[in-house]
């Protein structure tokens, strides 16, 4: 019975050994600290990380420095695109701490990457369940997880390692998480996203006078050009051009000051652009312009004139508050409904279009907060008969931190009147707490 005690406590502490071993391979974060060096665009970056072994295993929490890289396989992507992101935890610094080697194929890694900058929020990864086999007293391998995530926001977007958990499937199933100890992590790679919805034309356009005789000079003043190009400053009689121009160059902060001598009759209004000929992407008016003919009416006649003036872009709601529809505890699903009708007018009689835009807050209540990329919306548009623009509707998916709603392009001729709507949803999470639960849509006009 002694010999069978003892075979007994061997085998105990062998299966100790296996599992202490184990969980300090969960523990391959904590890396040996390695200089940051570059891999593409991508930087490899040091983090302190604090590693908890699974209780079995009797070894105490690990703290030490993990050396990771974040990759993505498309740098510059547009808003509504899918980015593959990679996350290599890439020199671990754990050894096996025993004689017993550990077999191939037991470790399975997940974890985390921090977005921030123009969008935030975090990518799952996944890795596969794929290692080689570990020699006593031998290093631990490194290893890599996968996700992807969806562009809503335009601008720089960084991304950083975040926390991460060790599955591993050796004589038990156990879990071994990691976390970064100072988070967020330092940023391991930035994306450049682009926007690839219609921009409103900034440039500006001012007279320092709207009438004046044949030959009177009229001050042009603009603004938001391009720093340093060359302009034309010319009259406009309907959609042709008349005579009376000049050329120019702008400021290094894209503004100008002409002075237009205004001769001929016919001139209406006055434009300014870049380059050769009219573009309405990089120019500004017409602004109306009258010349006064002063030559001396007929006997018994009468000079008859008119003007129209430019009004403004504005925009209205049909009311403050959306009531969304319920969903049930345990099942969660799609709370829904319409969004208040919004009526856009644009009345500025210029080239430039305009963009409606909206973000959402987290929707906060009794159980926390309901994430703002869980609000989904379907736009619509309609113009109003006889407006010179065509109204497109915004893409349909997460509103977030900034998605659009409408559009009108930039044209010779714009302006109209809109009717903008939106059906919406919010993917409520299935054991989210009942109770109330309100987030914040703004809307932007530009």
């Amino acid at each position: 019975m002694a010999l069978t005690r003892t075979r007994a406590a061997t085998r105990r502490r062998r299966w100790t050994a296996v599992l202490g071993a184990t969980a300090l391979v969960a523990a391959a974060g904590g890396a040996l600290a390695a200089p940051a060096t570059a891999l593409g665009s991508a930087q490899s970056v040091d983090f302190a990380t604090r590693c908890v072994p699974p209780p079995i295993a009797g070894i105490p929490p690990i703290e030490g420095t993990t050396t990771a890289v974040v990759s993505v396989d498309n740098a510059n992507p547009k808003v509504g695109d899918t980015v593959k992101v990679t996350y290599s935890v890439t020199r671990p610094a754990a050894s096996n701490p025993v004689d017993l080697a550990l077999p191939a194929d037991i470790l399975t890694p997940t974890g985390k990457v921090v977005l921030g900058g123009a969008q935030t929020g975090t990518v799952s990864v996944t890795g596969p369940k794929k290692n080689p086999p570990v020699p006593g007293k031998g290093s631990f391998p490194g290893f890599s997880m996968t996700g992807s995530f969806t562009v809503s926001q335009a601008g720089a977007i960084t991304l950083a390692p975040g926390d991460y958990n060790i599955h591993t499937s050796y004589l038990m199933e156990l879990d071994t998480p990691c976390t970064v100890l100072n988070p967020p992590a330092p940023v391991s790679e930035t994306v450049q996203a682009g926007d690839d919805q219609p921009q409103p034309n900034a440039r500006t356009l001012e007279l320092g006078a709207a009438s004046g005789a044949p030959g009177a000079r009229v001050t042009v003043t603009g603004g938001k050009f391009t720093p340093l190009a060359e302009v034309t400053v010319v009259g406009r009689a309907g959609g042709a051009e008349t005579a009376d121009r000049m050329t120019l160059t702008t400021d290094s902060e894209g503004g100008f000051t002409a002075r237009l001598k205004v001769n001929d009759k016919a001139t209406t209004g006055i434009v300014a652009y870049e380059g050769a000929t009219w573009d309405a992407e990089k120019g500004a008016g017409p602004l109306p312009y009258q010349v006064i003919d002063d030559t001396p009416a007929p006997p018994g006649s009468q000079r008859l004139t008119a003007s129209v003036t430019a009004g403004e872009l504005s925009m209205s709601q049909a009311g403050d508050a959306v009531q969304l529809s319920a969903v049930d505890f345990g099942t969660g699903g799609a709370a829904t409904g319409a969004l208040q009708t919004v009526t856009v007018k644009d009345f500025r009689g210029g080239p430039a279009g305009w963009s409606l835009t909206g973000k959402v807050t987290d929707f906060a209540g009794p159980g926390g907060a309901i994430g703002a990329d869980r609000l989904s919306w379907t736009p619509a548009c309609v113009a109003k008969e006889g407006s010179p623009s065509a109204c497109a509707a915004g893409t349909a998916g997460p509103v977030g931190t900034g998605a659009t709603l409408a559009s009108t392009a930039n044209g010779t001729v714009t302006g109209g009147e809109f009717t903008v709507d939106a059906q919406l949803a919010l993917d409520v999470p299935a054991f989210t707490a009942p109770g109330s639960y309100a987030g914040v849509l703004t809307l932007t006009l530009s």
